[in-house]
């Protein structure tokens, strides 16, 4: 199994995933608001790296979010318009799973029975959701929200929205600058997929409206 796994909720990355989650090739940028425009080249040079094209793909995977409607909606868009072209099936992920599967082992180590992956959702909040670590395996038990940081369990936390609150969040220092990428988020897929356990569609989880409105009727002249 061949796997191109896609995330743009936080940083645009992309990576390509044998079936036993090993990484052929991967890429990823710092830059959270450009995700439209690096992308795609991206994508290209992780699959001119591993020497492989669209046919031999065997599974299109996408972060669904929590995220900004604009980066969200170009990682959707992009893995959408792949798999169609492709012909392949598509899954998606939510993207706090690409955190909590490294936590939960880093969890487990420790002896914490839950926790917590926090990512920023600007305006003063966090998205975030609260998971307990199996035998070093996340399982979601709530979630995903996006609150202020006080509103978030006294528990744990990883993810960058740790980093940005320390002082309302437990953060786990190792792990506060950790934003969702499409390795880890490809990793999370393939164990499930390896399970036969059902991923979740495309649809966005924006958690919150829009910035942008529509325009009212133009008032009339008087």
């Amino acid at each position: 199994m061949l796997i191109l796994s896609l995330d743009t909720s936080a940083i645009a990355s992309a990576a390509l995933l044998t079936g036993q989650g090993e990484t052929l090739a991967a890429f990823a940028t710092e830059d959270t608001r450009s995700h439209a425009e690096v992308l795609a080249p991206g994508i290209g040079k992780i699959m001119t790296t591993a020497d492989v094209t669209g046919a031999d793909i065997d599974a299109v995977v996408v972060g669904v979010g929590p995220g900004p409607f604009t980066g969200l909606r170009s990682g959707i868009a992009t893995a959408r318009s792949l798999a169609f072209a492709w012909g392949k099936p598509l899954h998606g992920v939510m993207s706090l799973d690409a955190i909590a599967v490294d936590a939960a082992l880093d969890a487990w180590r420790a002896g914490v029975d839950e926790f917590v992956v926090a990512t920023d959702a600007r305006r003063k909040e966090v998205y975030w959701a609260r998971y307990r670590s199996t035998g070093g395996r996340h399982e979601l038990l709530d979630g995903p929200h996006v609150s202020a940081p006080s509103a978030v369990p006294d528990l744990p936390a990883y993810g960058m929205g740790a980093g940005l609150y320390p002082e309302q969040l437990r953060g786990v220092t190792e792990y506060s600058g950790t934003q969702p990428t499409a390795e880890a988020l490809g990793r999370t897929a393939v164990a499930k997929l390896e399970k036969g356990l059902d991923l979740l569609d495309t649809s966005p989880l924006y958690l919150r409206e829009s910035d942008a409105k529509v325009p009212g009727p133009r008032k009339r002249a008087l």
